[in-house]
């Protein structure tokens, strides 16, 4: 059987120009497109041919290669560097253009609101192409690694044991000095021990500083390297991080809009993470869905009381526990009378308003008359209370809502709707973070992140717009098609929000 073999000196081993190197069906080639297409005043970015000064790359350059590098998992910037330089799409792409790493890095931190920007254009030209309808939408979030260790991250408590051990190993080393002779001061010992005292003073002001500022701003910690990151609790383990939020349509399960918060729980952020997408959207959605993770009846209702159907469940009904049992002493026994704003036990006894509790969000309701109430004296004391005080019963600030959106969720359609939720929502997470290897960001600082979550959203958009139009010239004809009315599409949408 014959061999085949190379020739490293064959004169036409590639084509004749950079545009040859790719076929015409090469995704690439989408990439290109949707850059072209994009309003770079929009993103704030001013293409200037006439700037004055030393020549630069061109914005429009550097952001096809973020977004198609992003697009197959290419994230840092020396990775990115070799890829112009061996990798025959990105040399296309690039127009023979070859960035070094740190002129790279230096535009995606220069740049970071004009990266969060494009996927606000991808969104709606995925509006004005039909492919998102924004009458469905679906939230959820993932958690993910920030560019610091954990191990940088000060508490009060952490910042006082820390600074008590440099206490005593100042005082250990200023002793050890003093033994040594001062004949013997140019020798390593003595030179390792002053670099060593210095190095504490050093690591004694800097978390001062840091204890300072958790005193002065009231933060429950701070991480030396990202600031702005904070405690994340992961399946496994613990780490510094960021808490992931897209919300996605229910036409294709494309990525409407994309955000990123410094908080350990869902619990406050749905009527933020939807108020986001109904100002891309440049209208209110129709029907909102999350999954538990987000049931907080003061935050549900904000959505709620603009008219928009919420489906999200209890903890209790996306568990599927049944309904506990009702005794003749449970709370749902106690009849409660919304106009006089009181309980009725089931012996004929009142429960009247005590206090609200408004940073946990309820109210509690007591028996009159203290030590000297009628629960003492009924034959089922110790059975529905053993307190002194009496029964007390304590009542959601909004238990109306959190009722009417559980007896929502459980109707026929609102269930059809919660079982496309992962199919909608999931799927962009697994292609993010499987496919694409996101485990953790590179870049630091909110903005920093929300630009990062805002390109692999946009990149998640084109991989499903490539799909959805069936191939590679459909989708740039589409795009190519919006390049002169983009502009138009953007301005009216901004006059509604």
């Amino acid at each position: 059987m014959a061999y085949r073999y190379g020739d490293r000196y064959q004169i036409a081993l590639f084509p004749q120009s950079i545009e040859e190197y790719v076929n015409k069906d090469d995704p690439v080639r989408a990439y290109d497109a949707f850059v072209e297409a994009l309003d770079f005043r929009e993103l704030g970015i001013i293409l200037d041919e006439n700037k004055i000064g030393n020549s630069e790359y061109n914005p429009k350059a550097m952001i096809k290669l973020l977004l198609y590098g992003y697009s197959y998992g290419l994230r840092s910037s020396r990775q990115l560097e070799r890829a112009v330089h061996h990798n025959l799409s990105f040399i296309w792409l690039l127009e023979g253009l070859k960035p070094d790493h740190k002129t790279i890095a230096n535009f995606r931190r220069n740049n970071r609101k004009a990266l969060k920007e494009i996927l606000r254009q991808c969104a709606r030209m995925c509006i004005k192409l039909g492919l998102i309808e924004g009458n469905t939408l679906f939230v959820d979030s993932t958690r993910i690694r920030a560019n610091a260790s954990i191990k940088n991250t000060y508490n009060l408590d952490k910042c006082q044991r820390h600074l008590k051990k440099i206490d005593e190993r100042i005082e250990v080393i200023l002793l050890e000095c003093d033994k040594i002779d001062q004949r013997e001061e140019n020798q390593a010992s003595w030179v390792k021990l002053n670099k060593e005292l210095q190095d504490k003073k050093a690591l004694k002001c800097k978390i001062g500083n840091v204890l300072e500022e958790l005193r002065l701003e009231k933060k429950l910690s701070i991480n030396t390297t990202d600031r702005d990151s904070t405690k994340i609790n992961f399946p496994t383990c613990t780490h510094a991080g960021y808490s992931g939020h897209i919300v996605t349509d229910e036409k294709h399960g494309l990525i409407t809009s994309a955000d990123v918060v410094n908080e350990n729980e869902d619990s406050n952020q749905f009527t933020n993470q939807i108020n986001q997408a109904n100002k891309v959207l440049g209208k209110n959605c129709t029907i909102a869905c999350a999954d538990a993770g987000y049931s907080h009846a003061a935050d549900l209702k904000q959505i709620d009381q603009q008219g928009i159907k919420v489906i999200v469940p209890t903890q209790r009904q996306a568990l599927r526990r049944p309904p506990k049992e009702p005794n003749h002493f449970d709370k749902n026994s106690f009849l409660y009378n919304k106009d006089k704003d009181c309980y009725l036990c089931p012996e004929g006894y009142t429960l009247q308003y005590k206090c609200s509790v408004r940073h946990r969000g309820y109210k509690e309701y007591i028996m009159p008359g203290g030590k000297n109430n009628p629960c003492k004296n009924c034959n089922n004391f110790g059975i529905c209370t053993k307190s002194q005080s009496g029964r007390k019963i304590t009542r959601l600030l909004d238990e109306e809502v959190k009722e009417k959106l559980e007896a929502l969720f459980e109707q026929p359609d609102s269930q059809a709707i919660y079982k496309l939720r992962k199919q909608r929502i999931e799927h962009p997470f697994g292609h993010i973070k499987r496919n694409l290897g996101m485990n953790a960001f590179l870049m630091r600082g909110l903005e920093g992140v929300r630009a990062e979550i805002s390109l692999l959203a946009g990149c998640f958009n084109i991989r499903r717009m490539l799909t959805i139009l069936g191939g590679v010239e459909p989708l740039i004809r589409q795009l190519r098609g919006q390049k002169d009315t983009i502009v138009s599409l953007l301005q009216p949408t901004e006059a509604l929000i």
